[in-house]
């Protein structure tokens, strides 16, 4: 199974190429399978990859459809990353996907919060988790 490239929002600077260097260096330590930062880069950040941003796409996509959600933001920290989703955009978010791969073997890297705190959901399985979002009123006969 192929790893999956993560997606990256940063800033690039002016006139900068993002193609790889062609010193010796740098063909050593690509040779190796080691990525070796920069003296001035910072380290890397918690990040969604394609997957997982189609997997939670899909579910917002939906619920703008229905005319629920109308806006949402993303953020990547150090120690996780954030998809927080907006009624409207001047409001606080009425729920945040939070991805925390520290907890992975713990409780699981995935986890729907509520917007008053509330974990309604965690899990390693990210289909699963956002499952709490799409839950449907269902009639029960008696």
């Amino acid at each position: 199974m192929s790893e999956v490239e993560p997606i990256m929002f940063r800033p690039g600077k002016k006139g900068t190429s993002t193609t790889r260097s062609s010193s010796p260096s740098a063909s050593r330590n690509s040779a190796s399978g080691r990525h070796l930062p920069a003296q001035n880069q910072q380290p890397p950040s918690v990040c969604f990859d394609r997957l997982e941003l189609n997997q939670i796409l899909t579910v917002y996509g939906r619920k703008v459809a229905k005319g629920d959600w109308r806006d949402y933001a993303m953020d990547f920290g150090m120690d996780r990353a954030v998809f927080s989703v907006f009624r409207k955009a001047c409001e606080c978010p009425i729920y945040r996907i939070e991805k925390s791969p520290r907890l992975a073997r713990k409780q699981g890297a995935y986890a729907v919060v509520s917007a008053h705190g509330l974990i309604l959901k965690r899990g390693n399985d990210l289909r699963r988790v956002l499952d709490v979002l799409d839950k449907t009123l269902k009639l029960v006969e008696h």
